[in-house]
């Protein structure tokens, strides 16, 4: 037979065990909060759900984070690298395009160190914001290009020298 006394303070030690659990997983979840982001126009395709569940747990040796947006990914803390699917298809463009793993990406570097890549060829698009001063872009854009290949190819970069031009002298009239 057990004590009585034992009972009267187990009871009590019980709750403040359990209290304590349960205060440690609020704090925890709290620490982990989703990266806040918006979600492209376009976020709802269904290429994009093919996307995103493809995406890997990690990316430039980052880890993947929680978002709060359909269609996008997060990863490092803070954030090094945001992926969004379903943006705006870019068009023909004078700024360099990059074939990374059969991925046409399109670089901009006007907010740099921040560049922001965007597929080419491809519908849905999908941006990749990378802090170089972080993360390296081209093991970024190596990393995520196995999910970013559920979005079938429909075209490519094409630079001056891919362009054919008449070789006898003949022009074209507008």
């Amino acid at each position: 037979m057990s004590h009585p006394f034992l009972f009267l303070c187990t009871a009590p030690l019980r709750s403040v065990a359990v209290a304590t659990v349960l205060a440690t997983s609020l704090l925890l979840v709290g620490c982990a909060t989703a990266v806040p982001l918006t979600p492209a126009a376009d976020a709802t395709n269904v290429a994009c759900a093919n996307v995103i569940v493809h995406l890997p747990s990690t990316v430039a040796d980052q880890a993947s984070r929680e978002t709060n947006a359909q269609a996008t990914g997060a990863w490092g803390d803070p954030a090094a690298v945001l992926l969004h699917c379903g943006v705006s298809v870019p068009a023909p463009t004078t700024l360099p395009c990059l074939n990374i793993n059969g991925i046409d990406w399109i670089e901009d570097d006007a907010d740099a160190p921040t560049y922001r890549y965007t597929t080419y060829g491809r519908d849905p698009a999908i941006e990749i914001v990378i802090d170089s001063e972080a993360v390296s872009g081209s093991t970024a854009l190596i990393d995520v290009a196995n999910a970013v290949a559920y979005v079938p190819a429909t075209g490519f970069c094409v630079g001056a020298e891919d362009v054919q031009l008449p070789t006898d002298g003949a022009t074209t009239a507008p």
